[in-house]
């Protein structure tokens, strides 16, 4: 008689609890369920990077950030260094060809360009110097380009300050184009009977 008491009592009290999970834990959240099935994008984070950039087997470019952030979506891979970056450009026999400072720069791999911004400066062994907003460098073309405010200072072969909006150049400086020269250029042409 106790058993069957007994019996009754966890019967009841297994419906009773079964009842309170059934009525309490089907109440689910509409924007819970539908965020369910869609894809989190992930950020993968780096510090105090180092990276060598090579084409063709050759080491063209040497990278340094303090933070490097590397994220999916739906143009590909896309790398970001969003507190400063330095790159030093090598020529084929790995000699120093050129350097380029930037307080931001995003990478998409799809293109193989690089967007810079904010305090761009790139400058060469011979001296000189390109000041910049932004600037992209195309890794397959190896030229920078941009369409804003440009400042350039060469010194060879003759010596010329130049300031323009838009501008076109090989990585080293050497072939530059200025789209729209501004006031206050200034080019020094070697007087002929000076040159020895």
């Amino acid at each position: 008689m106790i058993n069957l008491i007994l019996h009754k009592r966890t019967r009841l009290a297994a419906i009773v609890i079964g009842c309170f999970f059934v009525c309490t834990g089907c109440e689910n959240d509409i924007n819970v369920v539908k965020n369910l099935g869609v894809k989190v994008k992930g950020v993968d984070e780096a510090n105090n990077v180092l990276s060598y950039m090579s084409q063709d087997g050759k080491t063209r470019a040497k990278l340094t950030a303090p933070l490097m952030l590397l994220s999916m979506d739906e143009n590909g891979r896309k790398v970001e260094y969003p507190k400063t970056l330095r790159v030093d450009f090598f020529t084929d026999s790995l000699k120093l060809q050129s350097k380029l400072f930037a307080r931001y720069g995003s990478y998409i791999e799809r293109d193989s360009k690089i967007f810079l911004r904010d305090s761009v400066i790139v400058f060469n062994i011979k001296g000189d110097t390109l000041i910049c907003k932004e600037l992209i460098w195309d890794q397959n073309t190896q030229r920078f380009s941009t369409e804003k405010e440009v400042f350039i200072s060469q010194s060879n072969p003759s010596r010329q300050r130049l300031f323009g909006i838009g501008f076109n150049s090989d990585q080293n400086l050497a072939d530059v184009h200025i789209n729209h020269i501004q006031p206050g250029s200034f080019f020094v042409v070697p007087d002929s009977s000076t040159v020895k």
